[in-house]
């Protein structure tokens, strides 16, 4: 990949972060606030809440994936969530999704972590991308109860 850095995002960087952070959001149906977008991202970072990788070339964000630390109970260790996976749309299918991955991979690796859990829509094409990586389809079934 010609010219692409992955760095870590610090509280620091919510404000540079924030266009692609809206573009993402925009993609799933909710409405642009950035003042929201920029505060939720300085506190998920300031607070260690969050691990955020961004893709950046030439200066330019063209894409980024969010971890959340959780724990698993049964195997007693750390287990992170990639919640977040974006690519802006004219960089697609270049890679640039699976340099944030494996990044993440190597986050959770020297982190310890059992495992990185995601999901995704069921027909979301990104799915072969995650199997090819490596992820398999979890055997449980997942709910949620909105609030």
């Amino acid at each position: 990949m010609k010219n692409i850095e992955i760095k870590l995002a610090s509280a620091n960087d919510a404000i540079k972060i924030e266009p692609i952070f809206s573009l993402y959001r925009e993609f799933y149906g909710m409405e642009k606030d950035s003042p929201g977008t920029i505060d939720f991202l300085r506190k998920r970072l300031g607070n260690n809440e969050s691990i955020l990788l961004y893709a950046e070339r030439n200066g330019s964000i063209i894409g980024f994936a969010q971890l959340y630390p959780t724990f698993s109970s049964a195997s007693l260790r750390k287990a992170y969530v990639l919640n977040d996976l974006y690519v802006i749309e004219t960089e697609r299918k270049q890679g640039i999704a699976k340099l944030l991955i494996n990044e993440s991979i190597e986050i959770a690796q020297r982190d310890e972590c059992v495992r990185i859990s995601l999901s995704t829509a069921k027909d979301n094409p990104a799915q072969t991308l995650y199997e090819k990586m490596g992820f398999k389809e979890s055997s449980f079934k997942f709910y949620n109860y909105n609030i």
